[in-house]
């Protein structure tokens, strides 16, 4: 979408947002992606921007928490993520809402993501600090959400960034802010 364009709306961008997480998924199914862990040989010499990349691709697997809250990375650039997510029932408090642990976790991801884009090989990071606020209830009716995360600073040890949580209308349902520890990675030489 160009500025030029004009604005979509709520249907569309979920129409949108729906062909986008077929084709990610498809493209993964195609790939051999599935839910696993990434071993440390199959990481090296790749920046975290090429990691993500590989993992949209099918070529490196998911983590399974994904498959475990029902959510999925869709986009990735440099400095940004985004991750779509569909509230069910079983992510629901015996209150009726969805639990904060959902939200959370799908802001972390986004966030945590964001910072991944921008490390270069051997680099890692880790979150030290996540604050979360929830402003708006998701219910079973709300249909998909997307976290959107987007880096603010990375430094040699510490990166920030921040995320919200929108409907296809442009509705905010949570943000958040993270810190996160950046670090060498075990076994990787510094250039």
């Amino acid at each position: 979408m160009t500025p030029l364009d004009p604005p979509s709306t709520p249907d569309e961008t979920l129409a949108r947002w729906n062909r986008q997480l077929e084709d990610v998924r498809a493209t993964m199914q195609r790939g051999g992606g599935g839910p696993g862990l990434i071993t440390p040989d199959r990481l090296a010499g790749m920046t975290g921007l090429q990691a993500l990349q590989a993992m949209l691709a099918g070529e490196l697997p998911y983590p399974h928490i994904a498959d475990t809250l029902d959510f999925a990375l869709v986009e990735v650039a440099e400095g940004r993520a985004v991750f779509q997510g569909t509230p069910q029932l079983k992510h629901f408090n015996p209150m009726g809402g969805v639990h904060g642990g959902w939200y959370a976790t799908l802001l972390d991801s986004a966030l945590g993501c964001a910072v991944h884009t921008r490390m270069p090989a051997g680099r890692g990071y880790t979150t030290a600090e996540l604050g979360v606020n929830i402003v708006r209830a998701a219910t079973l009716k709300t249909g998909p959400l997307r976290a959107v995360g987007q880096v603010l600073h990375v430094g040699r040890q510490m990166a920030t960034a921040e995320a919200r949580i929108v409907g296809p209308d442009g509705r905010l349902y949570a943000h958040a802010t993270t810190t996160c520890l950046v670090f060498e990675l075990p076994g990787a030489r510094q250039a």
